[in-house]
């Protein structure tokens, strides 16, 4: 199995989402420029690589999620588990139409917004990592590898973006399925924003972090990331949730609510559900 490549320079390697149709009331009609008097909504969502089911059961929950990501209204969306490509599912979902639509994440991008994307893991026929979809401009991009043994390939994406003329320093990351590996992972989260984000810099953490029994919240305060907003928000599983493990941490940002849509469409598409936050500057 292969592990990602090397880090590189922050460098701007972003794209711009295909054009879609227009979904009416359900979302954005595309970029626009921020409103100094509008929140910052962040959604963070891990979509199980568009698919849903085992074997002959699988389904291709892709389209389904295009539409949620574009009912999200959301200025920034980071995703977890998508794919760029996969064989096996390409060739299981091949209707011409509403088959399998390629690269995720430029796929599920509204019309206008930059896309951002780095393979986390490489696996058989395909691959997998993290996404940014943004409605404001990218000023970078980086890939960093957070992998704490051979068997569960982590990576956090780094994007730059420009909000209100300031630098925004977004990561996106989805912490391993041990304890161990999730508290080495968060003091490699540390030493990257002490050498690569410059100290009074904005900065938004935000992903899956797979943290059962709630024991981040100290360490993440102790790197400066204060979690947005304080209490519960349940993402896991869709149909029953339980756990809070999407989550937001913030520096120099301060939440004014917070949503997890539920029921419906929404335990379709995923395992997980999806967390939206509006900030503001704190």
């Amino acid at each position: 199995m292969g592990r990602p490549g090397p880090r590189s320079g922050l460098r701007a390697r972003a794209r711009r989402g295909r054009a879609v149709s227009p979904l009416g009331a359900l979302g954005p009609e595309g970029a626009r420029a921020p409103d100094l008097d509008r929140p910052l909504r962040v959604a963070t969502y891990n979509i199980h690589k568009g698919v849903r089911g085992l074997a002959m059961a699988k389904r291709l929950e892709i389209h389904a999620l295009k539409l949620g990501v574009h009912a999200f209204g959301a200025d920034l969306v980071c995703l977890q588990e998508v794919r760029s490509h996969h064989l096996g599912d390409a060739r299981r979902f091949s209707h011409p139409l509403l088959g399998w639509p390629g690269p995720q994440a430029e796929y599920l991008a509204p019309e206008g917004y930059h896309v951002a994307y780095r393979s986390n893991a490489i696996t058989r026929g395909g691959e997998h990592g993290n996404a940014l979809l943004s409605r404001l401009p990218i000023q970078g991009v980086r890939q960093h590898d957070v992998s704490d043994h051979r068997f569960e390939q982590r990576g956090l994406l780094h994007v730059e973006v420009d909000w209100h003329g300031q630098p925004l320093h977004v990561l996106v990351l989805h912490l391993g399925l041990f304890h161990g590996s999730r508290v080495r992972q968060v003091q490699q989260l540390g030493q990257y924003l002490a050498d690569e984000v410059p100290a009074q810099a904005r900065v938004l953490v935000a992903g899956d972090f797979n943290d059962w029994r709630e024991q981040l919240d100290r360490p993440m305060r102790e790197l400066g990331l204060a979690r947005e907003p304080q209490g519960l928000h349940r993402t896991f599983p869709a149909r029953a949730p339980l756990f809070a493990l999407d989550r937001v941490y913030t520096r120099g940002l301060r939440a004014s609510q917070a949503h997890v849509p539920r029921g419906g469409p929404w335990v379709r598409m995923s395992d997980h559900l999806p967390l939206l936050v509006d900030l503001h500057p704190a």
